[in-house]
């Protein structure tokens, strides 16, 4: 069995006092933004998609949020029924690739020209297309994290901190009446914690985690006119 002396002891009550901080301290601010443009309101019948976008060639919105805003949207007693953004991309390829998918609502009416686009658009009963388009930045890190092995074993110490910073936007678009409706915006910061004594302990942030539950709870509320 290990022991530890008096000093470690002493050491690793003050990490523990330090540990309980920062687990207090480590949380995240969320901040939902809605302007609306348009009535809205939506059937038992029918479904929205939630697309990432993808244009830019600095970033693109990741698919895993799209994947955790639609999840979210599509659950609860609230749900609207969301079609999965790889099957209706897939269904109407090539229509809505990133090189080819329409930017305005202007592009969305001569895409709906098409024949073949509106049967599919109307097969899987959509009547919004909901448009993501954000990131998530880290800044500020600070500290630093040194380990060591020797002939009494190994182990970590120092302390390490970053913040986050999720940024998204959905655009809706009512696909009836090819017209733009409106905007969320929801903003999620967060700071972030690598204590080590023996062992790093990370404790993050779910800027990103925030940031799609507010963004999906706020998205039912609009599209039901609520």
């Amino acid at each position: 069995m290990k022991t530890f002396s008096p000093d470690s002891n002493a050491l690793l009550s003050a990490f523990s006092a330090c540990l309980l901080g920062v687990l207090l301290a480590s949380c995240t601010s969320t901040t939902v933004d809605e302007y609306r443009q348009g009535e809205t309101g939506i059937e038992s019948h029918e479904s929205i998609v939630i697309l990432g976008r993808r244009q830019a060639s600095d970033y693109e919105t990741r698919a895993d949020f799209v994947d955790c805003v639609g999840d979210q949207v599509n659950s609860g007693s609230n749900r609207i029924n969301v079609i999965p953004e790889q099957e209706f991309v897939d269904a109407l390829f090539p229509w809505f690739e990133p090189r080819t998918a329409p930017l305005r609502t202007q592009d969305l009416e001569r895409m709906m020209s098409e024949d073949i686009v509106a049967q599919k658009i109307d097969e899987f009963g959509i009547r919004y297309i909901v448009w993501v388009d954000g990131f998530t930045e880290t800044t500020g890190r600070a500290g630093s994290i040194s380990c060591a092995i020797g002939p009494g074993g190994g182990g970590c110490f120092g302390f390490g901190s970053w913040e986050d910073d999720s940024e998204f936007d959905a655009r809706i678009w009512d696909v009836d009446a090819l017209t733009a409706v409106g905007t969320i915006s929801a903003d999620a910061t967060g700071q972030s914690y690598l204590p080590a004594v023996v062992v790093p302990i990370p404790l993050i942030a779910r800027v990103e985690a925030n940031a799609c539950s507010s963004l999906a709870n706020q998205l039912k509320t609009f599209v039901k006119g609520g």
